[in-house]
C-alpha cells in the first residue's frame, strides 16, 4: 500500500469527503473543530462526519492552515466532495509559528478553551420528582444516533436528556448504549433549563396516592414504548363514517349456525370485516403502505392485523396473511385459529408478523368509536364501534321512513405525512360502503 502522507511543500490541498464504507455514498457534517483562517498540526481532527453507520473524525493530512469551508454542519455531502482548501505551504507553518509566538490564540483555540465537557445529568434523588436539568444544548443528532434511537424506541426529546460527552456537548453512540444499559432513567421525565428566557415546564409534584404498585410486565413495557414511539413518528389524523350494518348482521344471524355445520368454523362478524377490508385496502392500495426515510413502500401482499386481547389484559395483533386472495371459509378459519392461540397464548412469531394493515374492533368491549394508535410502520388503522340498533331515517319506494336499522361508526387514524384526508376519507368511505352493499342473498 502506498504511503498517501502529504509532502512537507504540499502548497493547497483538497480536502475530500472520505470514503467510510463499500455502500457509504455520503455523510453529514456533523461540527468543523477548525475555523477558517485557523492553523493547525497534522493529525489534528478538522471536521466530524457522521453515516448512518457509523461516525468519524476527519484528521489534518499535515500541518497548515484552513482556507475555506466549502460546506456547513448539517450539510449532507457525497463521498470525494471537496469539503475544504488546506494551505499546507511551508509559509502557512512560518505564519503558524509567528502567531504561536506572540501567544495569539486561534479561534479554534479560543473555541476550545471555551467547551467544557458537560456535567453528567444527575438522576433526581428523590422518587417523587419528574424534572431535572438537561446540559445538552447541541440537539444536532447524527444519522447514527437516529438509527440507535429508533431501533430502541427512544424519541427526539428523550435523546435531548441524554448526558452527552462529545466534543462540543454532541451525543456520541456511546452515551446512548450506557443510557440504555442504566435503564434509560430520564425516559418519562420532564426537563427544567436553567435559561430564565426559555419555557420552563413547572414542577407540579402531583399527589400519586396510595395503593398497589404493579410493575408493568415486560409486553407491557414493549406496548407502551411502541405506542410512544408511534405517536411521536406519525402524525395522527383520524376520519370518521357511519355504516349502516343491517344487511350483514341479518345474513349472519341468519346463517352462523349453517356455516359452523357445512365448514366447520364459528362465523363472527371479524372474518366478514376483515373480508370487506381487504377489498378496500385493493381499491387504495397507497393504504398499505410504510415509510423508509423519504421513500413511501406499497406492499405488495395485504395483511390484515387483528389486534387482539391477551388474557393478561396486552394487546396483541395477530396477521390474516393474503387477506384479498381467501375466500370467507379461509378467513374464517385463520380469525378463529389466531383467535384461539391469542386465549392460549399459544401464538408463534410468524402468527404475529408482517401485517401491511390493522383493525381494530373496539366495540368488543362496548366502545362507540376510537382514535386507535398506528401499529407502525404502517400508515394506517381502522377500529370498528359496537353494531347498535337505532331509528334511522332511510329512503324507500314510499319515500323517506324512520326504520330501525343496525348502525356502526368506524374511525380511520392515519399518518398525515403520506396519507392525505383525501385518501383517508375515500377509504374509510369505501370499507363503509362494502358493509353496507353486503349481498344479503349471498351463499354460504
Amino acid at each position: 500500500m502506498k504511503d498517501k502522507k502529504v509532502p512537507a511543500f504540499a502548497g493547497i490541498f483538497e480536502l475530500k469527503m472520505p470514503k467510510m464504507g463499500e455502500s457509504i455514498t455520503e455523510g453529514t457534517i456533523i461540527n468543523w473543530l477548525i475555523a477558517e483562517g485557523d492553523a493547525f498540526e497534522e493529525g489534528d481532527i478538522i471536521l466530524e462526519v457522521a453515516t448512518d453507520k457509523v461516525d468519524n473524525e476527519v484528521p489534518a493530512p499535515a500541518s497548515g492552515t484552513l482556507v475555506k469551508t466549502m460546506f456547513q454542519a448539517k450539510d449532507v455531502v457525497p463521498v470525494g466532495e471537496v469539503l475544504a482548501i488546506l494551505d499546507l505551504s511551508e509559509e502557512a507553518k512560518k505564519s503558524k509559528t509567528l502567531n504561536e509566538s506572540k501567544a495569539v490564540p486561534s479561534s479554534a483555540v479560543e473555541n476550545k478553551a471555551k467547551t467544557k465537557r458537560p456535567k453528567p445529568v444527575q438522576q433526581p434523588t428523590n422518587s417523587n420528582s419528574t424534572s431535572f436539568s438537561v446540559n445538552n444544548t447541541n440537539t444536532f443528532f447524527s444519522p447514527l444516533i437516529i438509527n440507535i434511537a429508533k431501533e430502541h424506541h427512544i424519541s427526539f426529546e428523550e435523546l435531548a436528556r441524554i448526558p452527552a460527552t462529545g466534543n462540543e456537548g454532541r451525543l456520541r453512540k456511546s452515551d446512548v448504549f450506557q443510557y440504555i444499559e442504566d435503564g434509560r432513567p430520564y425516559k418519562f421525565a420532564q426537563a427544567v433549563t436553567q435559561d430564565p428566557t426559555a419555557y420552563r415546564i413547572p414542577q407540579l409534584n402531583f399527589d400519586k396516592g396510595k395503593g398497589k404498585v404493579i410493575e408493568m410486565d415486560r409486553m407491557r413495557q414493549m406496548i407502551a414504548d411502541h405506542m410512544v414511539y408511534s405517536k411521536h413518528t406519525s402524525p395522527h389524523v383520524t376520519a370518521y363514517v357511519e355504516a349502516d350494518m343491517t344487511n350483514m348482521v341479518n345474513w349472519r344471524n341468519a346463517n352462523k349456525v349453517a356455516f359452523q355445520e357445512k365448514h366447520g368454523e364459528r362465523l363472527t362478524f371479524t372474518p366478514l370485516f376483515v373480508e370487506a377490508v381487504a377489498k378496500a385496502v385493493k381499491d387504495f392500495p397507497n393504504i398499505n403502505a410504510s415509510v423508509d426515510g423519504n421513500n413511501i413502500i406499497v406492499k405488495e401482499d395485504i395483511n390484515i392485523g387483528m389486534a387482539t386481547a391477551l388474557p393478561s389484559g396486552n394487546l396483541i395483533v395477530p396477521v390474516v396473511k393474503n387477506a384479498d386472495t381467501k375466500d370467507l371459509k379461509t378467513i374464517a378459519s385463520n380469525v378463529n385459529e389466531l383467535a384461539n392461540k391469542a386465549r392460549e397464548n399459544k401464538l408463534a412469531g410468524d402468527d404475529i408478523k408482517g401485517s401491511t394493515f390493522t383493525i381494530s374492533n373496539v366495540g368488543t368491549f362496548g366502545s362507540v368509536m376510537g382514535t386507535p394508535i398506528i401499529n407502525q410502520p404502517e400508515v394506517a388503522i381502522l377500529a370498528l364501534g359496537i353494531i347498535k340498533k337505532r331509528p334511522e331515517v332511510i329512503t324507500t319506494e314510499k319515500g323517506d321512513e324512520i326504520a330501525i336499522r343496525s348502525m356502526m361508526y368506524l374511525s380511520l387514524s392515519f399518518d398525515h405525512r403520506v396519507v392525505d384526508g383525501f385518501l383517508g376519507g375515500s377509504f374509510v368511505r369505501r370499507v363503509a360502503d362494502y358493509f353496507e352493499q353486503f349481498d344479503s342473498n349471498r351463499e354460504i
